[in-house]
């Protein structure tokens, strides 16, 4: 996403209607003022002033201020910045700026984001080898079995001697 909503200009051929372009224009100017709204919160909740992150994400205090009031929709990358300074997820502001897609419900999932012990990079080494174990499980209701379903301790076999029998 730019930082402007892109409008035709006037007397031009464009064939948008009037209505869809209006329904374009408000739908960026809702995601920013999303984003916005997120990352002020989010500051205020982490006690860092709107200079201060501003100086952590290496971007000017008006510029900053303008996003935080939905006048702006800062790029992939200084939403990255933004997110090192405010110590969240960069994939949290890149879905509420609609940069990526929600990805399905996972509590696994939601209490390691939330894990305040890991380093960002760290979450995302996690994240990626849980979700290798979805996928050779078909998903995560296997990974994620009920106690009824989980195996008993007599039938888990050690790493070393799994890999032996195979």
């Amino acid at each position: 996403m730019s930082d402007k909503p892109v409008v035709p200009e006037e007397g031009s051929t464009d064939e948008v209607g009037t209505g869809e372009l209006t329904a374009r224009v408000v739908k960026v100017k809702d995601a920013a003022q999303d984003i916005g709204s997120f990352i002020r919160a989010q500051r205020e909740a982490g006690h860092v002033s709107l200079r201060q992150l501003a100086q952590l994400a290496g971007v000017s205090n008006p510029y900053l201020s303008q996003i935080e009031r939905g006048l702006r929709n800062p790029s992939a990358e200084v939403l990255g910045q933004i997110a090192k300074g405010l110590r969240v997820s960069s994939e949290a502001l890149y879905v509420r700026a609609g940069y990526l897609e929600q990805r399905p419900y996972s509590p696994v999932r939601d209490a390691l984001l939330a894990d305040d012990a890991v380093t960002e990079r760290q979450k995302q080494v996690l994240l990626e080898i849980y979700e290798s174990f979805c996928r050779e499980n078909d998903g995560p209701e296997d990974v994620l079995a009920s106690s009824d379903e989980a195996e008993s301790p007599a039938e888990i076999k050690p790493l070393e001697q799994e890999s032996k029998d195979e």
